[in-house]
């Protein structure tokens, strides 16, 4: 078998949002810019409004790179488009994790804290926890990652469209199906229960291992998890993977709410949701 290697992708995310109508104004967050980090290097990104606008951008709290953009003239609709070339790694060997104590006493006082502690969307019933204690029993911090991955992914089918962005993970595992979102607050949830760190990744996947090179597909957003382990390690519990050279980061927080990729506020009579596509090429 051959070795893993680099790759480039390109990628290409649109969002249109057309209005009932003309919308007063508009004030806009962007958060679709890949993250330069080890393993990951961005080479070119740039994010584009149609009615044209100023766009200006800075670092949020969690670390990622938020483009931010007014409209005070009336528009019909609004289209964003952020186009990005990233260099990508398959991931280093796992290191030997810490061990639950250690990992218990680096979190405490620490800024892990804030990936340790539930939220209204990671919030789930105990008995959720004992599963995933179960799940769990005997294991390490990899490990245990690995098994209440797979316990979510066995319980929630992956199914586009069953929820909604406003779901939460205790809805998404009664419900038994659910989208990436859904797994990874749930996987989140129950980590977070057993004492290991974890945040929320939101970012890209290319959709095909093996892309064939300078081909567009189309993909979509993904969302995914790492987990503290004396360092922050990626899981995909969707499709039961590590994180590697197909994932593409963009931002990391305590869950999706913190890395939205499009939110604002507008003057105007409320609109349809917004029309998102994806399209990856890989160049190399």
């Amino acid at each position: 078998m051959a070795a893993a290697t680099t790759r480039r992708l390109r990628i290409r995310h649109t969002t249109r949002v057309s209005y009932a109508r003309a919308a007063v104004s508009s004030h806009n967050e962007v958060r679709m810019t890949p993250l330069t980090l080890p393993g990951q290097t961005t080479l070119d990104a740039r994010v584009t409004v149609r009615p044209a606008a100023t766009t200006w951008s800075y670092w949020d709290y969690w670390g990622t790179q938020v483009t931010a953009f007014e409209l005070i003239d009336p528009h019909a609709d609004l289209t964003i488009t952020a186009s990005s070339l990233v260099e990508t790694a398959p991931p280093e060997p796992l290191p030997p994790p810490l061990d639950w104590a250690a990992v218990a006493e680096r979190t405490a006082g620490s800024r892990l804290l804030e990936f340790a502690s539930p939220t209204a969307r990671t919030t789930v019933p105990k008995k959720l926890v004992k599963k995933a204690r179960g799940a769990a029993a005997g294991l390490d911090p990899h490990g245990a990652a690995v098994a209440v991955s797979a316990l979510v992914a066995d319980r929630v089918t992956y199914l586009p469209g069953a929820t909604g962005v406003n779901t939460s993970a205790a809805e998404a595992w009664q419900q038994g199906a659910g989208v990436c979102q859904d797994i990874a607050h749930l996987t989140i949830a129950l980590l977070r229960g057993l004492g290991l760190p974890t945040r929320y990744v939101s970012g890209y996947l290319h959709p095909e291992r093996d892309a064939e090179l300078h081909r567009p597909v189309a993909g979509q957003s993904h969302a995914w998890i790492e987990y503290w382990a004396g360092d922050w390690h990626g899981y995909d519990p969707t499709n039961r993977t590590r994180a590697d050279e197909s994932h593409v980061v963009v931002g990391r927080g305590r869950d999706y709410d913190d890395v939205t990729p499009h939110k604002g506020v507008y003057r105007g009579v409320a609109g349809g949701p917004p029309d998102v596509t994806v399209e990856f090429t890989r160049v190399a």
